[in-house]
């Protein structure tokens, strides 16, 4: 399909779906991580999918994908805006406190001492690879606060908040991609009809790129990097969204991928529930959902989740 209908309820419905959704998938995706494709679908016999605990995640539990969201959500309120320091800061509080999971990339990057405006930068500049998906996965809840700003405002905060941790313009741009669309998807819009104005607003050095993976002709079987990259995961969840038609089925598909499957489960989730709204999201996946804070002595449920989409939602205005 190449349409998607929005979900007819108001905003603050798509702002939950949104973060709920990105969490909801992560959380589902986490115990297939770097499975073979298929094991989704294989998992549940065709049937409906279920939370389950595996490869040392409890069920229902989310990764350092809506970890980092949350915290990035958080200061945003606590700061009135984006103070970029304090969510570097919070981030560094957040390694230290020794979460299950985290990129190599982030962790390098976290613990190397440099300042908030340099550690990324000399990590770039020093291994030339940092096109990872890492800032695109905890985009959420910026995405949602950021939407009223309009299309330039919210990509060029998202490129913000992504060169904190990763210092390839490649990464920068596809996370001010899925702000966009997510802004589109919030105001009722389809983002599937926004990606070409969407990709105007892409770096001229990186549009061709994103033009050429975000087409409707492509699909993961296309891809040339693994989907922990930043371009196979975006293009992934916008396939997802573009070939189902309701938000299980988007983020089934995202999952049986295989290979990073929660980070391209909760990209997607964060797209389709823009798309279809909070209520969209099955219930048997937000009743066991919880987001443990490491550093922060803290877990967050779908009750937390949707209350704190609504505060960025409002906030923003």
């Amino acid at each position: 399909m190449s349409h998607v209908e929005p979900h007819p309820d108001d905003r603050g419905d798509r702002a939950a779906g949104a973060v709920v959704g990105s969490a909801v998938g992560d959380a589902l995706g986490a115990p297939f991580e770097f499975g073979p494709p298929g094991a989704y679908t294989e998992r549940f016999h065709g049937g409906p999918g279920q939370m389950w605990a595996g490869g040392g995640w409890e069920s229902g539990e989310a990764t350092d994908d809506t970890q980092m969201a949350v915290l990035v959500g958080e200061s945003l309120l606590d700061r009135g805006g984006l103070d970029l320091p304090d969510i570097f800061e919070r981030f560094k509080r957040w390694a230290a406190g020794e979460p299950k999971d985290m990129g190599i990339q982030t962790e390098v990057v976290l613990t190397s001492g440099r300042p908030w405006d340099t550690a990324a930068s000399v990590h770039f500049q020093q291994t030339r690879r940092a096109a990872g998906n890492g800032s695109l996965m905890r985009a959420a809840t910026s995405a949602v606060y950021f939407a009223p700003a309009g299309r330039d405002a919210t990509m060029e905060a998202a490129r913000r908040i992504a060169a904190l941790t990763h210092g390839d313009r490649a990464a920068w741009e596809g996370t001010a991609v899925f702000h966009e669309l997510v802004r589109v998807a919030l105001g009722g819009g389809d983002p599937l009809e926004a990606l070409e104005a969407t990709l105007d607003g892409v770096h001229e050095a990186h549009r061709e790129r994103w033009a050429a993976v975000l087409s409707p002709g492509w699909d993961p079987s296309m891809a040339t990097e693994f989907n922990g990259a930043v371009w196979p995961c975006l293009a992934s969840a916008v396939w997802a969204l573009r070939t189902t038609g309701s938000f299980e089925r988007a983020v089934g598909a995202a999952i049986d991928l295989g290979g990073d499957t929660d980070t391209v489960a909760a990209v997607t989730g964060g797209l389709a529930g823009a798309v279809y709204g909070a209520a969209a999201i099955p219930a048997r996946w937000t009743a066991p959902l919880h987001v443990p804070l490491p550093g922060f002595g803290r877990t967050l449920d779908a009750q937390a989740l949707t209350s704190l989409a609504g505060s960025l939602a409002r906030a923003s205005r």
